[in-house]
């Protein structure tokens, strides 16, 4: 069987549509992991990639005729979905960064590595609903409805929007009272919520607005600004995550205060060495309580980052 076709078994066997099992998309793959014809898959990598790099393996490796000029179209009908889908991850710069970057999620490599065995899918389903169910799903899926800012709103269904559910519901009431949300994302609607008017009066980049945190709460009373990422799989406040923060913020001058919530102790202790001193944890099957990083003060602002 060729490479192609063992990538194509692969994605079939973790729910990607079938758009997503085309020759580009698993010649994508193929490119991310630097799987050569006849190659050693137990090696596969998962290094930093950009579009340029993956259309020159592809047409070296797999003599293949790409042009540069098709980057979109390896963005749209491939990288897009395999982001959903949780087989790659971004670099977190700006969409339009020459330093916007790809790889494969360490999840994926793992499958990739032990070529699609039992066990890796097994395990890599056990922590994500596949593709095709949430495109699926996306129509009639249950979903989640709160009140934001005495007005509502709708979550689609999911573990990381009940976080996000919880986050306004329950740790504002008691660690952020009186605040306002100024932006909440969606899985399926990147921006549910988003007052730019007054992002914008507080000194918010939103020319970035893709890389704001999952919540974002506005205290007006105290000038505070809390900034949560939402944590079920990916993307704790790391030192890497608050420098990016600081750089969409570099003009506001309210108090910023990190911090990362999660639904329950397990997730956080799998993440708990990788998160930045002077930040906040919250754990919402805790919800009375917080874990403060170091620091000479308890929740509040601070600087030096």
């Amino acid at each position: 069987m060729s490479e192609i076709e063992n990538i194509r078994l692969i994605l079939d066997k973790i729910g990607l549509p079938k758009q997503q099992q085309s020759d580009l998309c698993c010649l994508v793959i193929l490119s991310m992991a630097g799987i050569k014809p006849n190659g050693v898959w137990r090696n596969a990598q998962n290094e930093w990639t950009r579009i340029h790099d993956i259309i020159a393996f592809t047409n070296h490796e797999y003599l293949k005729n790409y042009a540069e000029n098709s980057r979109e179209t390896f963005r749209k009908q491939a990288l897009h979905h395999f982001r959903t889908a949780a087989i790659v991850e971004d670099n977190n710069e700006a969409t339009n960064s020459p330093n916007y970057r790809y790889r494969l999620t360490i999840e994926f490599l793992n499958i990739i590595r032990q070529k699609g065995s039992k066990k890796s899918i097994a395990a890599f389903l056990n922590n994500h609903q596949t593709l095709t169910e949430k495109y699926s799903s996306k129509k009639k899926m249950t979903k989640i409805s709160i009140v934001v800012n005495e007005s509502a709103v709708t979550f689609s269904s999911g573990k990381h929007n009940q976080l996000q559910k919880l986050i306004i519901e329950e740790f504002a009431t008691r660690f952020a009272p009186n605040s306002e949300c100024l932006y909440v994302g969606d899985t399926l609607k990147k921006d549910l919520v988003k007052n730019e008017e007054m992002l914008k009066q507080l000194g918010f980049d939103i020319t970035l607005h893709d890389k704001m945190p999952d919540v974002v709460l506005y205290c007006k009373e105290r000038n505070w600004i809390y900034f949560i990422e939402s944590v079920t799989s990916v993307g704790p406040m790391d030192s890497k995550r608050i420098m990016e923060i600081e750089e969409l913020t570099k003009n506001v001058r309210s108090g910023k205060i990190f911090v990362t919530a999660f639904l329950d102790f397990k997730t956080y202790k799998k993440f708990s060495d990788s998160l930045a001193w002077e930040t906040e944890v919250w754990i919402a099957d805790m919800p009375d309580h917080m874990i403060h990083l170091n620091g000479d003060k308890f929740i509040g602002p601070r600087c030096g980052f």
